[in-house]
């Protein structure tokens, strides 16, 4: 995915560096925001008319559990701030934005999702689930995403465009930290300091891996209903571990593709969407 990728980097680069797409680079337009509300980062990605990355803004979660608002305050308030951040940035007001949840969450968690970015001065665009944005950014029509996030593990089987099963399941990147914190005896902000730190990876995935053994076990269940899809694509902050993939392939007997910057895949789709003015 040469093209993906690169504008996966793109946009990385954007996020960590604070910079923007100049003007003079973006197609005509309107822009399109999409506001991922992560159980572990919330991000906040800005698209050109021609789905080219112009600004990114991140900050660490804390009022989201499972694509459920615990902290409504802390939420709103994070999601105002990067909203204010990237506008001062980019010099005009970003009135509009999309945004997703897991799949299966009851109707009135997804409510409180879109509660949150009317909240914070957005008109809500949009509401997807958040493997299905991952397969828009993605261009795909037939296969599996499994978005691993913070809390939860969703899996979309797509064929034709059209989604066959939508499941999730409650493991992801805050099992790994909490496994990783009973293995070391630290605390959880400590733990997870360690899971982040590259230097520590391999010792940590070492030590996680029976987390990426039972997501890759209940993927492998949903997908034995859907012999046919012989491709696997992994986005989310918790698969980016280098051994992440193999494992996945060694349950599931398919091939596993793995985005640059797995993290912003699902930002970036959720931007992706239909009618911006």
């Amino acid at each position: 995915m040469p093209g993906i990728d690169d504008t996966l980097r793109a946009f990385g680069d954007l996020v960590r560096t604070g910079a923007i797409l100049p003007q003079e680079a973006r197609a005509q337009g309107p822009l399109r925001v999409g506001v991922d509300l992560g159980t572990a980062n919330l991000v906040l990605a800005v698209v050109d008319a021609a789905g080219q990355p112009v600004a990114g803004a991140t900050q660490r979660s804390g009022g989201i559990r499972d694509g459920i608002v615990v902290d409504w305050p802390a939420t709103v308030r994070a999601v105002r701030q990067m909203k204010a951040e990237l506008e001062s940035r980019l010099g005009q007001p970003l009135p509009r934005a999309a945004t997703a949840i897991p799949p299966g969450i009851h109707p009135g968690s997804s409510k409180a999702i879109g509660n949150v970015l009317e909240a914070a001065d957005f008109e809500l665009a949009e509401i997807i689930d958040e493997p299905v944005a991952a397969a828009r950014l993605l261009g795909l029509r037939d296969g599996a995403v499994v978005d691993v996030g913070g809390g939860t593990t969703g899996i979309s089987v797509l064929e034709g465009g059209k989604v066959l099963a939508s499941v999730d399941e409650a493991t992801g990147g805050t099992h790994m930290t909490l496994v990783l914190a009973g293995a070391m005896r630290l605390s959880l902000e400590a733990a997870e300091a360690m899971k982040h730190d590259p230097a520590q990876a391999g010792e940590v995935f070492a030590l996680v891996r029976p987390v990426v053994d039972k997501m890759a076990a209940i993927v492998a269940e949903v997908l034995a209903r859907f012999p046919q899809m012989d491709t696997v694509h992994v986005v989310g902050g918790a698969c980016s571990f280098e051994g992440f993939v193999p494992v996945f392939e060694k349950h599931l007997g398919r091939k596993v593709i793995k985005p640059a910057e797995p993290l912003l895949v699902t930002p970036l789709g959720i931007a992706l969407y239909e009618g911006a003015r």
